[in-house]
């Protein structure tokens, strides 16, 4: 990830007004008044609704080639970045922590894109052939390689397999994002109570949105830790190779 990846983008960055975190009417999304508008505007930052980069997907008759899958993955990693320059927070830390966040984050925002947006993951093996084609391996890396493929498939499934809505997937991707793990953080500490704060927010949320389904917060941050099992130069040699080639 490039430092002008968050510094440029199609769309100018906006500059919510704190106040606008503490909403004074009620919101179908949540009770808790502060909470529901930390959601709203974190569902507002989406630079792509997933009905539009995800209705191609989800039709179960429609075929998608390598290009139209490429393009589909370039549109995800795209909107992470967007979504992440937009959010509530994110803009007003230091440009080299929103750039070292990025660097560390940004394959696991691509997962929860990715399972959002239902991506198909039936050409996953089509893409591999074709990037070890223009690439060769060795018979082992092959092996490891296609084995990392198959544990970004499962990531995928298995978010899906919860039908995360969008709100949730809103959360899930902001406690992502704001991780004090990323190296050289200027303050690890406020970044870290932003992630507190997203997580508060998801429980709250899931709370009053799915009472029956006491257990369903608990699952929901289980799939975080996991998420980085996935290889971030997977996802490259996957989606992107043709990218820069």
């Amino acid at each position: 990830m490039r430092r002008e990846a968050v510094q440029r983008g199609r769309m100018p960055p906006t500059q919510p007004n704190p106040g606008q975190y503490a909403l004074t009417n009620g919101d179908p999304l949540n009770g808790h008044c502060y909470l529901s508008g930390y959601i709203s505007l974190l569902l507002r930052a989406e630079p792509y609704p997933t009905s539009r980069y995800g209705s191609q997907c989800m039709q179960p008759n429609n075929i998608m080639g390598i290009e139209n899958i490429c393009e589909l993955a370039a549109r995800l990693l795209f909107s992470a970045v967007e979504w992440a320059r937009n959010i509530p927070f994110f803009p007003d830390l230091q440009i080299t922590d929103q750039v070292a966040l990025l660097r560390l984050t940004w394959s696991e925002l691509f997962v929860l894109n990715a399972a959002q947006c239902s991506m198909p993951l039936h050409v996953a093996p089509l893409l591999a052939a074709a990037g070890l084609h223009a690439s060769p391996m060795s018979a082992d890396r092959v092996v490891a390689f296609m084995d990392h493929i198959r544990i970004f498939q499962e990531q995928v499934e298995k978010l899906k397999a919860l039908h995360v809505d969008s709100a949730e997937y809103s959360c899930l991707k902001a406690i992502v994002l704001f991780t004090s793990d990323a190296c050289g953080l200027s303050d690890a500490a406020h970044i870290e109570s932003l992630q507190e704060k997203s997580q508060c927010a998801l429980e709250e949320y899931v709370r009053s949105q799915y009472p029956n389904q006491p257990s369903r917060f608990g699952k929901l941050l289980l799939r975080l830790p996991s998420l980085r099992t996935v290889s971030s130069s997977v996802i490259e040699q996957l989606f992107f190779v043709r990218l820069c080639s």
